[in-house]
């Protein structure tokens, strides 16, 4: 019987160690600091223009046209067909960037890759449907960690193959192929999970667990209308869809699920809390992505890369470090968010929007390389005190639930800029004229955020 027990606990290192491995390969990407110098450069010989206008806004497309139903779809066949599809779209995309030609093959690279964004919900969705609640916490560390030093890895590589080594592009990318086809063979030693968090629940309820600084399934202070016990049928007002449907139809259990859903994100966001948290969350992941999205294209404006040095991956690994640890401090600071998280959200949000007028006013590479990495430290600093003030009190099917939604109206939010500022139907602004936007845009944020918080305080006095 001990042996039994011993070998049950164990059950979740093997697919951590798959899931891990996965996690390595597919974020371990040389070539990716260097996209832009790549299209524009004599092997697909594209202009600034038609990648800034025409192939770049494919992504964002893309990704929100796929998002909502791979959300969807992923849980309902159970995460690792999704990884497996993942895996592919991560081939096809770079074997199109090695031998295909022209716009419209690159806009193409642009889909699949849209498609590589929007499936990586599976990665860690499939940690909570393998592993228990025990291991949970320490598993998602585990898991967040490896992606990050892949991150780093693959542009410290990059950069040093290009600058020592005198290594082109093409062979950049072609290390890329055979990095995340490695990926995608341990996808499929990944077991099939038994469960997932909203069609296929073995349990009714399974918060995530963790001290005072992780998620917790109830408290003394949240949200009535977030309070399991008090508003969601998982508890005991009611059995829940996957109950309720016994031997009903499948589709009315989808149907059914589906439902549960919208009435959750309806209970979740009566919190004002909750919403000013995520309404930050929308916004600035809106003008994150567009800017990530983008900046390559400054950066090969302020220093042509066909005459100039290239340090896309130096500073891309600065700024994953820099993230990395602003992120890591966040579990340290002593501060009461429920008073100062608005303030904070004005105040960081402000120096993002220095930091990208920086970038628009000044012509030196120095600056702008500066001027980012100062950027993607504030908003990663922000995004994890976010994360933390949005997931403390709600379950982890509800936060999983939020975390997509908000997911999708920052989708929103960034293909409105996209249609009207980039696109080549649309404005089709010069990238400089559209960091003053991006500037002006996170100027308007924290803004909001500095005005609520002065009547915050004012209130309190009164």
């Amino acid at each position: 019987m001990d042996c039994w027990k011993q070998e049950e606990s164990n059950t979740w290192t093997f697919p951590t160690l798959i899931l891990c491995l996965y996690g390595f390969f597919s974020m371990l990407k040389p070539s990716e600091p260097f996209v832009t110098p790549y299209l524009t450069g004599p092997d697909k010989n594209l202009t600034t223009d038609e990648v800034t206008n025409q192939v770049f806004p494919v992504w964002t497309y893309s990704y929100l046209a796929l998002l909502l139903p791979v959300f969807l779809v992923t849980d309902y066949v159970r995460y690792k067909p999704i990884l497996l599809l993942q895996g592919i779209s991560f081939i096809v995309t770079w074997l199109l960037l090695l031998f295909a030609r022209g716009v419209v093959a690159m806009q193409i690279v642009e889909f699949f890759y849209g498609m590589v964004t929007a499936t990586e919900v599976a990665y860690y969705a499939y940690i909570y449907s393998v592993v228990s609640t025990d291991h949970y916490q320490r598993v998602t560390s585990y898991c967040r960690s490896i992606t990050l030093v892949a991150a780093t890895t693959g542009a410290v590589l990059g950069q040093l193959l290009v600058s020592l080594a005198d290594v082109s592009y093409f062979h950049l990318n072609a290390i890329t192929l055979a990095s995340v086809s490695l990926a995608f063979l341990c996808s499929f030693f990944l077991p099939v999970p038994q469960k997932s968090m909203f069609f296929h629940r073995k349990e009714i309820s399974e918060a995530l667990p963790g001290t005072d600084k992780t998620v917790a399934t109830v408290s003394s202070d949240r949200p009535l209308s977030c309070q399991e016990d008090k508003s969601s049928p998982s508890a005991d007002m009611g059995p829940a869809p996957e109950q309720q449907a016994g031997d009903a139809k499948p589709q009315n259990h989808v149907l059914g699920v589906l439902v549960q859903l919208s009435k959750d994100l309806r209970d979740c966001y009566s919190s004002r809390k909750l919403l000013y948290w995520s309404l930050w969350w929308a916004l600035a992941t809106a003008g994150f992505n567009q800017v990530l999205n983008y900046i390559q294209v400054l950066w090969d404006f302020r220093a042509p890369s066909h005459s100039s040095a290239v340090y896309n991956g130096a500073v891309e690994a600065i700024a994953t470090f820099l993230s990395s640890v602003t992120s890591f401090i966040v579990q340290y600071m002593k501060i009461n968010w429920d008073l100062f998280g608005e303030l904070a959200l004005g105040i960081f949000s402000t120096i993002d929007a220095v930091s990208l007028l920086l970038m628009h006013f000044t012509t030196n590479i120095w600056a702008c390389y500066a001027g980012y990495l100062i950027f993607k430290a504030c908003y990663m600093l922000l995004i994890t005190i976010a994360t933390f003030q949005i997931a403390v009190n709600l379950s982890m099917e509800r936060y999983a639930l939020v975390f997509g939604f908000n997911n999708f109206i920052a989708l929103v939010i960034q293909t409105i800029l996209t249609v009207v500022i980039v696109d080549s139907r649309g404005l089709a602004l010069d990238i400089v004229i559209q960091f003053l936007i991006y500037g002006s845009y996170f100027a308007v944020i924290s803004g909001i955020f500095l005005i609520r918080s002065i009547c915050a305080f004012v209130s309190s006095k009164c």
